[in-house]
């Protein structure tokens, strides 16, 4: 068992296990809201594309009614994965991670930069060419981000 002695020769003093499991229990919280929140921004905009056809046959404005919808939901699941991804990099000691994950956590956090700064400007945005264009960038990014934060753990 953890923190016990089995042997005479053991001089470790015992883990407190109520300090072990608070600590435990706190970091799958604020790891299930990561994932959360990354769930509702990324799968949000999975649902958007696949209903985006559906949406412009049932009328012009259905697909920016639908965005409008959607934008209740999503910036605060961003807000949520960022938040969450802020506190668990305060767990971190960073001056203590090797130059390749420092390397690998920089371009995760420029891909959810480019994810939201696109993001803001796709549903700010009147240009129909401008509009594509961030919302391909706005998920490819955060897919990117998914993809290069999972190397992260571990």
């Amino acid at each position: 068992m953890l923190g016990r002695c089995e042997t005479t020769e053991c001089h470790t003093p015992p883990v407190d296990s109520t300090l072990s499991d608070t600590t435990t229990l706190i970091d799958t919280i604020r790891i299930f809201l990561h994932l959360f929140g990354v769930a509702g921004w990324i799968g949000g905009q999975i649902l958007m594309l696949a209903l985006l056809p559906s949406l412009r046959h049932l009328s012009s404005d259905a697909p920016r009614i639908a965005a409008s919808r959607f934008a209740i939901v999503a910036w605060p699941c961003l807000a949520l994965a960022v938040s969450t991804g802020i506190w668990g990099l305060a767990e971190i000691d960073l001056s203590t991670q090797p130059d390749g994950y420092l390397a690998t956590l920089l371009v995760k956090l420029l891909l959810v930069g480019a994810s939201g700064t696109s993001a803001a400007v796709h549903s700010n945005t009147q240009s129909v060419a401008l509009r594509g264009a961030t919302g391909a960038i706005t998920f490819l990014a955060a897919l990117g981000a998914l993809f290069v934060g999972s190397s992260l753990v571990g």
